[in-house]
């Protein structure tokens, strides 16, 4: 919003500060006050009446940074798949395909190529990669 100070004069411009002035106090009041000042409040209202934080609320009101246990991590999953021609290009077998190899077994090739000699097994639970399991009859 752009205003043309240039044609206000020195009064009415002392106006518009003072009313931004005020604008901006208002604004400021309608924040929300900080977490430790309400609970103190409300452990005083509480105590006036009677009673207290933990009656009112129950016990999840006494510890405010309670939270979910989180959740346990997976744990690490060696590699199982390397690109030949470049070699920071690596894959586990779990989730979806890299992109890397996506494209090499659109080209042709198997995915059990990629597979690290000695270190992996195939992710497939076939048990010839590459050749045909069902046969029809005919």
């Amino acid at each position: 919003m752009k205003f043309d100070l240039t044609s206000f004069d020195v009064p009415e411009l002392g106006a518009l500060i003072t009313a931004a002035r005020k604008h901006k106090t208002a604004l400021c009041r309608c924040r929300r006050r900080p977490i430790v000042i309400v609970r103190q409040e409300l452990t005083a209202i509480a105590a006036e009446h009677g009673y207290t934080i933990q009656a009112l609320f129950g016990d999840e009101a006494s510890e405010p940074s309670a939270r979910k246990p989180r959740r346990r991590k997976a744990g690490k999953v060696a590699v199982k798949y390397r690109d030949p021609d470049n070699k920071r290009n690596t894959w586990t077998g779990r989730g979806s395909q890299p992109r890397w190899l996506r494209d090499e077994v659109k080209r042709g090739l198997s995915a059990s190529d990629f597979l690290l000699p000695c270190l992996a097994k195939p992710t497939a639970n076939s048990k010839a990669i590459g050749q045909r399991s069902v046969f029809k009859a005919g």
